[in-house]
């Protein structure tokens, strides 16, 4: 049992205390409480794999809620877009639930806190405001509207709420602590007046509640046990409890909050701030861009649920912040597509290749693996003739002994086909090379148990026949930022170190097998990356993406 325990994180620690101590089993529940006023990014992954992952190992259910108290930066194409991604990470909720569900709930608590003298109107400017709660090192004063009379502060909390007074004219305050060492517990706001159209509630409130005053309640409501969030929220546990103070009820489960620390990704940003800031200045085409670290992008770009699930359960959850190489997650899309991706050929910078002694006319189907990873994958015929595209950088007309490719003289084993010899290279007249001819050797074809198909080359390529292939546009994207950290920097915006070369589209060539390729399909090109089918494809023009190279070409960089 000790072993068991010990191999549990902190956070699934906390949980088996509790239960050892006063919770049962069944009133666990966990909650995922976004904000829809974005789309979620991976640093949402981890917190959901967390919370569902939670509600797995103990069979608790977990809650959707949706944290839209602020109709001025929330719609309803990101509550839905929030939807989508966590089934499509392969979980389920309990209840979706919203804040807005709560608001008269929480407005009826407000107005009792008022009745208790634990709240009151303020009508100072927030400027006001912030130089009379004092600094970290001094104490705060009281607002000069702190001691208003219990039925002046009811009055006018009724007309901020009818819409009869402006926004910014007056706000709901708790009565806490002026001089306390925790900023946060220095009467914070809990009301403020917005005269904005809410996603769900339309013109019906004109006041909205505050995070600090809305997360906790609602988990109250909710009868959340844990509330798991990360380690900025740390000071703000002392105001969670006191305001579950002002209204729980011993009968019911009170709910705990717990901070972990994120785990920031290196090379892009996460901050829904700046991440609508590259979408706003055309950096990147939307909230899906490929490039960007959202789900949706991270979807589009070819990652699967179980590469991103299986990153979060690797890093796991800890206390301290730290900076995670993009590599990682690259590497567990890497593992997860090598034993699901089929293996197809394509050439994405081609040059032609003639093999002078073979039929004119003459196209033979060669039998190649769909995925050697994967013995129930089958196989499939491929194309070969005469005339085919190489990659241009698989041949040099004069190579050192290094280089394994096609070069004179030398001998390649074309991928489940033939050796071939490279004799010659046709040039244009800027003497660049246009064709490669070369012999082949008719004996050596793969599989076919010759003794010529044993013999060792050092080199094999991919290829596709001239006349049977078809062209592809192929996006080749690459990290959005040059720097590890490009949101740390005080002395330069984040913008300057966007990678200009993170898009390069270019027209590549596919074996016919592909043309039956639908959006979401996912492929290894050989030798050259993960590929995935675009939603931009149309009938008469497939459209990939590349997810990520075989190797990581930024290793010998960093």
């Amino acid at each position: 049992m000790s072993e068991t325990k010990e191999s549990l994180n902190f956070i699934e620690h906390i949980i088996e205390d509790d239960l050892a101590a006063n919770y049962s089993r069944d009133q666990l529940r966990f909650r995922f409480p976004p904000e829809p006023n974005g789309y979620l990014h991976i640093g949402h992954a981890s917190a959901i794999c967390l919370n569902f992952g939670l509600g797995l190992k103990h069979n608790a259910p977990v809650n959707l809620r949706f944290d839209d108290t602020n109709p001025a930066k929330e719609e309803q194409e990101f509550v839905d877009a929030i939807k989508r991604d966590v089934k499509w990470l392969g979980y389920e909720w309990d209840k979706e639930c919203y804040a807005s569900d709560y608001f008269q709930q929480l407005y009826d608590w407000a107005v009792e806190l008022i009745k208790a003298g634990k709240a009151y109107v303020d009508s100072q400017t927030s400027e006001e405001m912030a130089t009379q709660k004092g600094t970290p090192s001094t104490p705060g004063v009281e607002s000069p509207y702190r001691n208003r009379p219990v039925e002046e502060n009811l009055e006018l909390l009724e007309k901020m709420k009818n819409g009869e007074v402006g926004e910014g004219e007056h706000v709901l305050r708790a009565k806490i602590d002026m001089s306390s060492p925790n900023m946060l517990m220095r009467d914070p706001v809990i009301y403020r007046v917005l005269h904005k159209h809410h996603h769900r509630t339309g013109t019906d409130w004109k006041i909205f509640p505050m995070y600090d005053w809305t997360h906790g309640e609602s988990d109250y409501i909710e009868q959340v046990s844990h509330s798991f969030c990360t380690l900025e929220f740390l000071p703000h546990r002392e105001l969670y409890d006191w305001f579950l103070d002002q209204v729980h009820d011993i009968k019911k489960l009170r709910p705990k909050q717990r901070e972990f620390a994120r785990r920031n990704l290196s090379h892009t940003v996460v901050s829904k701030r700046k991440l609508a800031r590259l979408v706003e200045d055309g950096i990147v085409t939307g909230w899906d861009d490929p490039r960007m670290p959202t789900i949706s992008g991270l979807r589009r770009r070819g990652y699967t649920p179980e590469s991103i699930r299986n990153f979060a359960e690797s890093i796991g959850v800890g206390k301290r912040e730290n900076l995670i190489d993009v590599s990682h997650l690259e590497f567990c899309v890497r593992e997860d597509l090598n034993k699901k991706a089929p293996r197809v050929m394509a050439v994405l910078n081609p040059i032609k290749l003639v093999i002078t002694n073979y039929p004119q006319d003459k196209v033979e189907w060669l039998t190649a693996e769909n995925n050697p990873e994967d013995e129930s994958a089958g196989s499939r015929e491929v194309p070969f003739t005469r005339e085919l595209y190489i990659e241009r950088e698989d041949f040099k007309e004069e190579a050192n002994r290094k280089f394994f490719r096609l070069t004179l003289n030398k001998e390649v084993r074309l991928k489940n086909a033939y050796i071939i010899k490279g004799e010659s290279v046709v040039k244009d007249a800027e003497g660049n090379i246009t064709e490669i001819h070369c012999t082949y050797d008719p004996d050596s074809k793969s599989g076919s148990g010759s003794e010529a198909s044993k013999r060792k080359v050092k080199g094999t390529l991919h290829w596709v026949s001239i006349s049977e292939s078809f062209p592809v546009e192929v996006r080749m994207y690459d990290r959005l930022f040059t720097d590890p950290s490009p949101d740390t920097h005080k002395d330069k915006d984040f913008m300057e170190f966007v990678n200009p070369d993170s898009l390069n589209v270019i027209t590549g060539y596919a074996e016919p097998s592909l043309k039956s390729a639908k959006e979401g399909d996912r492929f290894q090109f050989q030798r050259l990356g993960y590929f995935v089918v675009d939603r931009d494809s149309t009938e008469n023009q497939l459209v990939f993406n590349r997810t990520v190279p075989l190797r990581d070409s930024w290793a010998k960089i960093s």
